[in-house]
């Protein structure tokens, strides 16, 4: 489409508004209609804002919408149309394209409607147009909130967007070549809205506390109504100048006048006597061409000193990503009346508005109500009025909503954020470069505040300054938030304004903090202090052999018994088993958890490992590694001693490469390292040595290459640290830098040189001092090529090292001597194809001087030029040389699960067969993400069963069902770790050797063990009737009926949940003891915090849960054989082999034992009034392992020969037995 004609259908809806005569506006019929589709044209432009260019072209602000708002504004839904219009057209070009476009096409575009909105801005400079935009407004107010509707809320807020964005407008720079005290469009807009009335609407919504929604549009249109002034200008509007103006007026004048008439005396002095033909030519001796010769000079001698080969040459073009930063607009001094309204403006906004705006639109900002960065509105504000109002009269109470703390932490924060988005959001960094710029301005004008209120005849507001000063001298943030600035400084990004503000807010901190100390003995302050890394200081290997262990348990266990096993809540809450913040898995800290505890048991911290431990187990409670949770101290005693004596795996620390030694380097890693803060006393000049730093010189030294364009007190606050470096800390070598001394030649044979005197006494006293220390050191002129940081001034000053070398990072290192260095060359080549693991460890017990570390041959290798590189013989870590999984790799390892998902050891046999051999951790987190198992605890090694027919729980009796859960769950409750390193595969092999032997013995020592686990269950039960726990063990065997029947009716199993209704039920799921011989049963405790009771496992079968039931019947009360064949009658299957047949008889005659204790303490518990015979019955049938009870109510004598084929008969005699138990 063609922008420089108007579409057809724009130009009838323009036509169709109206048409202008003379000053008289004759509006159509359809002239509302036509507004809104305009706005509806508006909604549908493409990305060039074509409709948008085209209506700029056809200039329909200014011939159509400002007349109709100005001459029909009686016309209310006309009025509201064409504000709303107007609004649109005049919005930002930056928020029409987003962003600067950098494509020509749309550049162009942008250009045209910057250019339309210049020409808006020009129609806006009209008394009438703001009239009526303030008589509606004022109208508009006048209204109560309760008859104002949505609509004029509406009309309110599109006013004041229109003003803002007509206010937004910049100006052109090749059509306003205005000179200062000249009025340009944005003064005649201002002047505007001062004659209409505006202004003070502005400042009643400032002030008025029912207008409160608009807080964040009045501040945007006060800042933009200020954009081209200062403070300072303001403040001095209308005023005859001051003694000291005058003063400092007539020494520029003078400086100006000194440097001409000196550059005229120069240009007198270089025109030559002789005729211009005849200069003559010079041979420079000493000066080298390219020839080898010596330099053939043909210019006047005049010119000499000048001399240069650059001469002549293309000056090399700068990348763009090098070049300096572009400054920001220059400020421009507005005409006289525009700066007297505006600070007629300023003393009432401060009286009447400033704190109550400022309290609001802070609160906004904190509840992130506001837009992006519309807190560089706050900021804004913030810095001029406190600056207008220091330079007026100064009264604190007029700027105390902005005078605390809270303002300088709000700030501080906003400067940290601001430089971390320029170093992260590139593409936007001269834009986050500009808002850090205006943050460090805000903390500038509040620092020059509470100096301010030092002067103060208040005593009350001395007292408050010095409150302010204790706290930003105390916080460390506070303290050092300069020191940070000057070293991020970066040329590139920020401008040579942010330096000097930078320069000259720090001289002023420094000075306020010397005033501060002066007088005070005792300054406490707060101090961080740093971790230094593992890799700097190494404390020595503790001992571990046998006796040292022995001695060192010894020593652990009487400290933890003295104490009770009872840790003091400061260790408590300050161990910490794991970072959440290290990149490294959490499944894999745990091993690093484990070697903490075994380390802090080497060093004898007994306390401090029993807490780590406890802290590891509230973290993985899974598996039991660090113990159950419901271990007890002795058991946490024995866990400990097994940690000991545990050989764990220890990765080896990386090899730290050689670094130069530089003081900076703590400052560009100490966010890397861990902070503790404490309280230390403060002194003055040590806090001054954290700048005798070449980062934070260089800063200085850059701004002083402007000095002549600097303010004499901007070249004052350079001088003073350089002079407190030099001089305070007696470190002028500091400055012995060519670059610096080049500065100092430039500035001693400036012209002007005498309006620079403090700079000239400076410079001639560091040039002193250096030709002094020449004469004593002749390695001084060399010191001149580089940077020293405060080590190197030590050498320099103080003399080097005892040989007379250079003292730098190898001077502190072993030499080498010439033999070593050709043997270690020789051992290189020849094992360097050797293919093995680490060189290094190879060499080093073949080097003749046994004394040398891993670290010095590394180096030694580096520097002969063997290796390329430190990296190159960095230690391996053992399972980290394969990272990433090929899609192959993949199928080979689902392939494998699959295959051995049913074997006993599913992890070890995928291990041993996988063809790219990874550590444990890596397969399982890679299992784990393809969705192969669901947890861990699922690839854990299953203890092998002695028969095959067992391990279903089939065919099983009740001692070897119980015999299996105790295998599970042993005493000591320690589990293996399920990410050990491939050492395991050995004792897995070991346990297999041993299960073949055990499987060969036979079935006499299974049974000894059955029978030992089995008491041990009675046991517990024994104790927990002893305890009152007879009710709870009756409800869980309950339970377990209650189960089994229900999973024999189902035919399916599902966890079940054990629910205690009753407050002794819930007392004993709460008990240890309890809980203990819960886990002996083979219940699972709670997973994790989503779950809150215990549950029988799925896995349990019909047969395995009856037995867990039986085995909750005491035993203490076992009858006699004969009452056994009174009472019972057992029933087994014939014998297949001979050699099985006592074994089933000591297995009947347990199982009726269980039985009758069973009986009898049941006997007890319904022991009624009635005489009643009970008969029991047990049947046990080889296919049926678990027993069935039977109760007959009638006493019939003949139950005992109940027919064995009748299962749905006892089953229904079980459901009787709950219910009986369930009612009593």
């Amino acid at each position: 489409m063609d922008l420089n004609r108007m579409n057809c259908e724009l130009l009838a809806t323009c036509s169709a508004l109206g048409y202008l005569e003379g000053d008289t506006y004759h509006k159509e019929a359809d002239c509302l209609e036509s507004v809104k589709d305009l706005i509806r044209y508006l909604r549908h432009e493409d990305d060039t804002r074509d409709v948008r260019q085209q209506l700029g072209e056809g200039q329909i602000v200014q011939n159509d919408l400002l007349p109709i708002i100005i001459q029909h504004g009686q016309d209310k839904a006309l009025f509201d149309a064409c504000i709303r219009l107007m609004v649109n057209l005049t919005q930002p070009a930056m928020l029409c394209f987003g962003k600067v476009p950098d494509d020509p096409g749309f550049r162009y575009h942008f250009l045209q409607v910057t250019s339309h909105l210049q020409s808006y801005k020009e129609a806006f400079a009209s008394e009438r147009v703001f009239g009526i935009l303030s008589e509606t407004l004022y109208n508009l107010l006048q209204l109560d909130w309760e008859q104002r509707q949505e609509e004029d809320n509406l009309l309110i807020e599109r006013i004041l967007l229109l003003v803002r964005n007509v206010l937004h407008v910049p100006a052109d720079p090749c059509e306003e070549k205005k000179v200062d005290d000249d009025a340009s469009v944005h003064d005649r807009l201002l002047w505007a809205i001062h004659m209409s009335g505006f202004d003070d609407l502005v400042k009643f919504l400032a002030s008025a506390q029912s207008e409160q929604q608009w807080s964040m549009h009045v501040l945007e249109i006060i800042s933009l109504m200020f954009r081209d002034q200062t403070p300072e200008t303001l403040v001095s509007a209308g005023h005859a100048r001051s003694a000291e103006e005058k003063q400092r007026d007539s020494q520029e004048l003078e400086a100006l006048r000194q440097k001409e008439s000196a550059e005229k005396r120069c240009r007198t002095f270089q025109r030559g006597t002789r005729h211009s033909r005849f200069g003559g030519s010079y041979v420079i001796q000493g000066l080298k061409s390219i020839a080898d010769k010596d330099v053939i000079y043909h210019r006047n001698l005049h010119n000499l000193k000048n001399y240069t080969h650059d001469i002549g040459k293309a000056v090399r073009r700068v990348p763009k990503r090098n070049r300096r930063a572009l400054e920001c607009e220059d400020k421009r001094r507005s005409a006289l009346n525009v700066r007297l309204f505006l600070r007629e403006f300023c003393v009432d906004f401060l009286e009447n508005c400033y704190n109550h705006l400022m309290y609001l639109v802070k609160e906004s900002l904190i509840r992130e109500q506001t837009q992006q960065h519309d807190e560089t509105y706050y900021l804004w504000a913030l810095s001029f009025f406190m600056g207008f109002n220091r330079g007026n009269g100064f009264r604190a109470d007029l700027v105390s909503e902005t005078m605390s703390i809270r303002a300088f932490h709000f700030i501080e924060r906003n400067i940290t954020n601001y430089y971390e988005m320029m170093l992260t959001d590139r593409k936007e960094a001269t834009s986050w470069s500009r808002r850090m710029h205006l943050a460090l301005k805000a903390y500038q004008e509040l620092l020059l505040t509470v100096n301010e209120m030092d002067r103060s005849q208040d005593e009350s507001i001395r007292q408050s300054s010095t409150v302010i000063k204790s706290n930003i001298f105390y916080l460390m943030e506070y303290r050092e938030i300069f020191l940070t600035l000057l070293r991020k400084y970066d040329e590139t990004r920020q401008p040579h304004s942010y330096l000097k503000d930078l320069v000259e807010s720090t001289h002023l901190f420094l000075r306020m903090l010397e005033r501060f100390c002066k007088g005070r003995k005792n300054l406490m302050v707060q101090k961080a202090r740093r971790k230094k890394s593992q890799g700097e200081k190494k404390s020595a290997a503790p001992e571990t052999s046998p006796e040292a262990l022995a001695e060192t348990w010894k020593i652990v266990e009487e400290e933890l018994r003295a104490t009770g096993f009872q840790l003091s809540e400061s260790l408590s809450e300050s161990i910490v088993p794991f970072d959440a913040t290290s990149e490294t898995p959490l499944e894999e800290q745990r091993t690093e958890a484990m070697v903490r505890v075994q380390d802090a048991l080497l060093a004898r911290l007994g306390p401090e490992a029993l807490g780590l431990l406890r802290a590891a187990r509230e973290v993985w409670p899974d598996g039991d590694v660090f113990g159950s949770t419901d271990v007890e101290p002795e058991e946490e005693l024995e866990l400990l001693k097994q940690i000991l004596h545990a050989n764990l795996p220890r990765p080896s620390p990386p090899e730290p490469l050689v670094e130069e030694e530089d003081d900076g380097a703590e400052f560009e890693e100490e966010e890397l390292e861990s902070v503790q803060v404490s309280e230390t006393e403060f002194n003055f000049l040590d806090f001054i040595k954290r700048f005798a730093n070449p980062s934070i010189m260089h800063p200085y030294i850059l701004l002083l290459k402007s000095y002549s364009k600097n303010t004499p007190h901007t070249n004052h606050c350079i001088v003073r640290m350089l002079h407190r470096l030099a001089v305070d800390l007696k470190m002028d070598a500091l400055l012995f830098q060519l670059s610096v001394f080049n500065l100092f030649n430039k500035i001693l044979s400036d012209p002007a040189a005498a309006a620079y005197k403090e700079l000239v006494t400076f410079a001639k006293h560091v040039l002193n001092r250096f030709f002094s220390l020449a004469a004593q050191n002749n390695k001084a002129y060399v010191e001149l090529l580089f940077w020293k940081n405060v080590g190197a001034v030590r050498e320099m000053t103080e003399g080097y090292s005892k040989d007379g070398l250079v003292l730098s990072l190898e001077g502190k290192k072993p030499t080498w001597t010439e033999e070593e260095e050709e043997e270690l060359r020789r051992l290189y080549e020849e094992h360097r194809h050797s293919e093995v693991p680490d060189i290094v460890e190879t060499l080093l017990p073949l080097l003749s001087n046994s004394t040398r570390t891993r670290r010095q041959v590394v180096t030694q290798l580096v520097r002969m030029g063997l290796v390329d590189n430190a990296k190159e013989l960095k230690k391996q870590m053992k399972g980290t040389q394969i990272v990433l999984w090929t899609e192959e790799q993949e199928q080979e390892l689902q392939m494998l699960f699959e295959e051995y998902r049913d074997s006993d050891d599913v992890l070890g046999n995928i291990l041993k067969k996988l063809t790219a051999k990874r550590s444990r951790a890596r397969v399982v987190d890679k299992l784990l993400s393809m969705g192969l198992v669901s947890e861990r605890r699922e690839l854990y090694k299953k203890r092998s069963r002695k028969a095959q027919g067992k391990s279903s729980g089939r065919g099983m009796t009740e001692e070897e069902f119980l015999t299996g859960l105790t295998q599970d769950f042993p005493e000591d409750c320690v589990v293996r770790d399920d990410e050990e390193d491939e050492s395991e595969e050995s004792e897995e092999e070991e346990d297999e050797e041993q299960g073949k032997e055990e499987s060969q013995n036979g079935r006499s020592q299974s049974m000894h063990s059955t029978v030992g686990r089995r008491t041990d269950v009675d046991a517990m039960v024994n104790e927990l009737q002893q305890d009152g726990m007879s009710v709870p063990l009756l409800w869980l065997q309950n339970c377990l009926n209650r189960t089994a029947r229900d999973r024999e009716e189902d035919g399916f199993s599902q966890p079940v949940a054990l629910v205690p209704l009753t407050e002794a039920n819930e007392d004993a799921m709460e008990n240890k003891h309890f809980q203990r011989l819960l886990r002996k049963l083979g219940m699972r405790a709670p997973a994790n915090e989503q779950e809150s009771f215990w549950r029988i496992p799925a896995k349990l079968s019909v047969s395995q849960l009856r037995s867990a039931a039986a085995a909750l019947t005491p035993r203490e009360n076992e009858p006699k054989h004969d009452e056994q064949q009174d009472g019972s009658k057992i029933v087994t299957a014939e014998p297949e082999e001979q050699e099985e047949e006592e074994e089933e008889e000591v297995s009947s005659d347990q199982r009726a034992q269980a039985l009758r204790a069973l009986l009898l303490a049941r006997k007890k518990k319904h022991n009624t009034t009635e005489h009643t015979g009970i008969s029991y019955s047990a049947v046990f049938t080889e296919g049926d392992s678990p027993f069935a009870m039977d109760m007959d109510a009638n006493g019939d004598a003949d139950s005992d020969r109940e027919d064995v084929s009748a299962p749905v008969k006892r089953r229904r005699k079980m459901v009787l037995i709950d219910e009986e138990e369930d009612e009593d």
